[in-house]
């Protein structure tokens, strides 16, 4: 896993290398083992590295054997190695043993058609001398950044957003209808982010900036219209579990050691249980509990590690350790959010970086493939009650699936009724399976100051969102409506954003995903919906593919989201002093985002009555995710941090 960053300046006004130098200084923890810069007239590109494949010859930037094509690259091709031996065959010649290598021959002999041959997690950029001309592509679903800059006609572009604003032409300003997207989605639509004139590139696409300008292409549509209806279960459980055993050995490949998460859940188990079927060694395997038993998974994660017969090692998460850590949430998640569960993630990384291992194996992507989640489940249900919008028994059913959350639990129908009931019949909305999580998220949106709700008063994030949709997208089965809407607004954006990469690689650890091996997301998106969400019994090919072969408690038990305490965090009488501050009128009325009146009001009732709703802790979070965000990157001018040096810089001058 590495940092990338460039700027291409045909009219020669940057000193490239010195910019590209504090760009990379600026996100060095992302590859502390090595750095490059290469440095030609129009164009200079530079990497930091976390050497995990070819420790000794890996380092970029590097370029064809002609010396025309120059790349950097952040991630890995997982096939590699069958990728090398056919070009190899074909005549190719190489000098080192890396992925990164292998991605150069091929643009240079494919150019962009390449990316159908790649199977990884990436964001590359290739510099082509000869036709001065700027290649960047992202991977399929988003699983590592890409972020870009266009302004006077200089482009730059980096893996973090920190290292853009590290150039003085680029001045931060936070976008007010990205906060409104953020408070709706959890994330913003891509290629937006949270601050103006910076954009990201959208998962599945490449870019190319020549002389003639900026051109973004989608190369990989996530296609949930060609369902195979012949298909049998047991057939299909044998293809996934063939798939995934596939992925799971790919994502072994490394020179260094790689560990797992197990959370204690299936998805986890499920991975851990094909790395032993694949390599029956000690396997290294890590996870996190809280102090707080109603978040705590520690239990199933015991049961696990006995099963599996791991080399274990785990870390309690209190309120008082996400208190302290979460300002280097924000830094580091670039992004206002309306949870604290990333900060567990970023001590779950730290646990991994202090044994020494570099790379974990996690389950992130099943629940999204094969409809794990609640909100598939409580589509299903809105849907079978809005049949019967009087029904006092149907609305009963949601207890069901949300028995980890009291208030919802103990609820009777007309209580259900009044949370669930949001829109209930609009269910040839494209949007339906969403709308209900959307509008509670929309309620933080109302503690705005008079200027921001000026500002958004003729945006909606749902209209543009609408227009975003696939063609005949409302043709398709409405489970594959909502997967759709959950892998690619959500998971890309938020899942592997902000609780994904940036926790991870602020540790300088890299993880890997099998359940998002592009074949095994066709695979799943192909197969009839029943597979998946059988009645109210989600991930149930995974269930059939797995029995007997990780603990049959785990594969039983209830669903339980991955959360994290958000009230016991910030109101707590021993909370950090930021928190008073990011809180108090002073600080809101001079971010100019928040009205003061209405955030006093918040956290005075979460003060008198002891008790915050899902929607007050959501806007307390948000309230002060976003202040943080405003003080370290447009108040503090993206200086909290302070930078490191490049470990073992290589220079390539190329003029």
């Amino acid at each position: 896993m590495c940092g990338v960053a460039g700027i291409i300046d045909y009219q020669g006004r940057y000193n490239g290398r010195t910019a590209v130098g504090s760009m990379l200084r600026s996100i060095s923890y992302r590859g502390p083992d090595e750095s490059g810069i290469y440095v030609s007239n129009a164009a200079t590109l530079g990497n930091v590295r976390l050497s995990i494949i070819d420790l000794l010859t890996g380092q970029q930037p590097l370029s064809d054997p002609t010396g025309r094509y120059w790349i950097v690259h952040n991630g890995e091709i997982f096939n590699y190695r069958e990728l090398r031996k056919n070009l190899e065959a074909d005549g190719e010649k190489f000098i080192t043993q890396s992925d990164t290598e292998v991605i150069v021959h091929l643009y240079g002999l494919h150019g962009p058609k390449c990316l159908s041959l790649l199977n990884g997690q990436f964001a590359f950029a290739v510099w082509d001398k000869q036709k001065e001309e700027l290649f960047i592509a992202r991977d399929r679903v988003g699983i590592r950044p890409l972020f870009y800059n266009l302004k006077n006609g200089v482009f730059s572009f980096a893996s973090e957003i920190k290292a853009l604003l590290t150039q003085k032409t680029v001045s931060p300003k936070l976008r007010v209808q990205s906060l409104s997207q953020i408070f709706t989605f959890w994330t913003t639509l891509t290629p937006y982010t949270a601050f103006e004139d910076i954009f990201e590139l959208p998962p599945g696409h490449y870019l190319t900036f020549s002389r003639h300008g900026l051109t973004i292409t989608k190369y990989w549509n996530l296609d949930y219209s060609r369902t195979d209806k012949e298909i049998k279960l047991n057939e299909a459980a044998g293809q996934l579990e063939e798939l995934l055993k596939n992925a799971v050995r790919l994502r072994l490949r490394a020179d260094v050691k790689v560990a797992a998460y197990l959370s204690g859940g299936i998805d986890s188990s499920a991975t851990t249980a094909l790395i032993k079927d694949i390599e029956p060694g000690i396997l290294n395997t890590f996870s996190i509990g809280f102090d707080e038993k109603d978040f705590d998974e520690s239990r199933y994660q015991k049961e696990a590690v006995e099963y599996f017969s791991t080399k274990h090692r785990s870390v309690s998460c209190s309120s008082d350790s996400i208190a302290h850590l979460f300002p280097k949430v924000i830094w580091h998640s670039e992004t206002a959010v309306t949870r604290t569960a990333p900060a567990p993630m970023m001590i779950l990384s730290e646990l991994v970086r202090e044994n020494n291992i570099k790379v974990v194996i996690t389950g992130e992507g099943s629940d999204e493939i094969l409809a794990g989640y609640d909100i598939f489940r409580e589509d299903a249900i809105r849907r079978f009650w809005a049949s019967q919008p009087a029904s006092r028994i149907r609305p009963l059913l949601l207890k069901k699936i949300y028995p980890d959350i009291p208030h919802l639990r103990n609820a009777n129908p007309a209580i259900l009724k009044m949370f669930f009931g949001y829109r209930l019949q609009e269910t040839d909305n494209p949007l339906y399976s969403h709308l209900l999580r959307w509008n509670n998220a929309n309620h933080i949106k109302k503690h705005f100051s008079d200027e921001t709700q000026s500002a958004l008063s003729d945006y909606d994030p749902l209209e543009e969102l609408a227009e975003k949709l696939p063609q005949n997208f409302n043709k398709w089965d409405p489970l594959a409506r909502a997967q759709w809407l959950e892998t690619t607004v959500f998971m890309s954006g938020y899942l592997l954003s902000s609780q994904g990469d940036r926790m991870a690689m602020a540790n300088s650890v890299e993880g890997r995903y099998p359940f998002l091996d592009y074949r095994v997301i066709e695979f799943c998106a192909g197969l009839p919906s029943k597979f998946k969400l059988n009645g109210l019994n989600e991930k149930y090919l995974l269930k059939k593919m797995i029995d007997g072969r990780i603990p049959e408690s785990i594969i039983k038990r209830p669903k339980q989201p991955y959360r994290a305490p958000i009230s016991s965090v910030f109101m707590s009488k021993d909370a950090p002093e930021y928190v008073k501050e990011m809180l108090s009128g002073t600080y809101t009325g001079k971010a100019g985002i928040f009205n003061p009146d209405s955030v006093a009001s918040l956290t005075e009732k979460i003060e008198k009555t002891g008790i915050a709703s899902e929607v007050d802790n959501m806007a307390l979070t948000a309230v002060i995710s976003t202040h943080l965000l405003y003080h370290q990157f447009i108040e503090n001018n993206n200086s909290e941090y302070e930078r490191e040096e490049l470990r073992n810089l290589k220079i390539v001058e190329d003029k």
